[in-house]
């Protein structure tokens, strides 16, 4: 699907070589299709690194995709330099008044937080709310996946004992399900968190149903019904070395961290990571946009 950045947007160079189809938006607009529309709300500290593994993976396929990136108002990232915040991204006032066919809402490291506490929690359900009516299909990932449970279903977040930290190997709870087309019956997803959701809560809502998980990791990938809202709380949207990076990182700063789990490690203690869950991340980005947005937007909105 190819996607319409901005021509400046560093990511472009990135996805550019790695032969991700991606156009500028004045090629975009002499394709007389309807492309769709993607709000991606940027939670996570390192914006730029987040935008090209999500747009990696939105890339490279059939329809045209038009990119927004939105950011907070309530917070001010530390981690981006405000030049690339002020040339490419959104407040929500700028966007509120718009129809999105598709939006996918990050992780943040808050998770340790009450939700109410979060800075930026008041802004956040503004547009959870908001996204029920003005968006098709909303895609959210790890924490991003915890506070829209807890805020569409009242189903709370609980610290581990550790932290989930690796790759953990999945099961499909739901193999019919179309959001999984096509996946086999086990599978890896990268996690990355402090707090849990559980099974036993999710079953209370008739509304939601279970579509893949861990014995490691607990619940994976959950969805409502009528797949308005995705829930993941994985990342499947990590580069072979993301977790490599968060532990060196981590190690950095003197925190208690273990190895990340089912890395590749050599005889003499070198992390070597591999990749093995690519396929199954550019699947399930796949089925999300085709099964959950494409075929469920409306050609116009009203």
């Amino acid at each position: 699907m190819p996607i319409n950045i901005p021509a400046s947007l560093p990511a472009k160079a990135i996805l550019e070589e790695e032969n991700i189809f991606v156009m500028e938006e004045s090629r975009a607009v002499s394709q007389d299709i309807r492309p769709l529309d993607i709000l991606i709300f940027n939670l996570m500290p390192l914006k730029e690194k987040t935008e090209t593994q999500l747009l990696r993976l939105l890339g490279n396929t059939p329809l045209q995709v038009n990119i927004a990136l939105l950011k907070t108002e309530s917070h001010v990232s530390k981690n981006t330099e405000p030049q690339h915040l002020n040339e490419f991204y959104q407040n929500f006032d700028d966007v509120k008044n718009r129809k999105f066919d598709g939006m996918i809402i990050t992780g943040a490291p808050v998770e340790q937080l009450p939700f109410e506490d979060v800075t930026y929690w008041d802004e956040l359900t503004s547009i959870l709310e908001w996204s029920k009516e003005n968006v098709t299909s909303t895609l959210h990932i790890c924490w991003g996946a915890q506070a829209a449970l807890y805020y569409h279903y009242g189903v709370q977040k609980h610290p581990l004992p550790e932290k989930c930290f690796g790759l953990f190997k999945h099961k499909l709870v739901n193999p019919h399900e179309k959001l999984v087309r096509g996946f086999d019956e086990e599978f890896y997803v990268p996690h990355s968190r402090h707090t849990d959701i559980k099974k036993e809560e999710l079953s209370k809502h008739p509304e939601l149903k279970l579509l893949a998980e861990s014995e490691e990791a607990g619940v994976c990938l959950a969805a409502s019904r009528d797949g308005k809202q995705i829930f993941l709380t994985g990342h499947p949207e990590y580069t072979e070395t993301t977790l490599l990076e968060e532990y060196r990182r981590d190690k950095e700063r003197g925190l208690n961290i273990q190895l990340p789990a089912n890395y590749i490690i050599t005889d003499d203690k070198e992390i070597k990571p591999a990749a093995y869950w690519k396929s199954h991340a550019n699947l399930l980005f796949s089925n999300w946009l085709n099964y959950c947005v494409y075929q469920e937007t409306p050609y116009m909105w009203k």
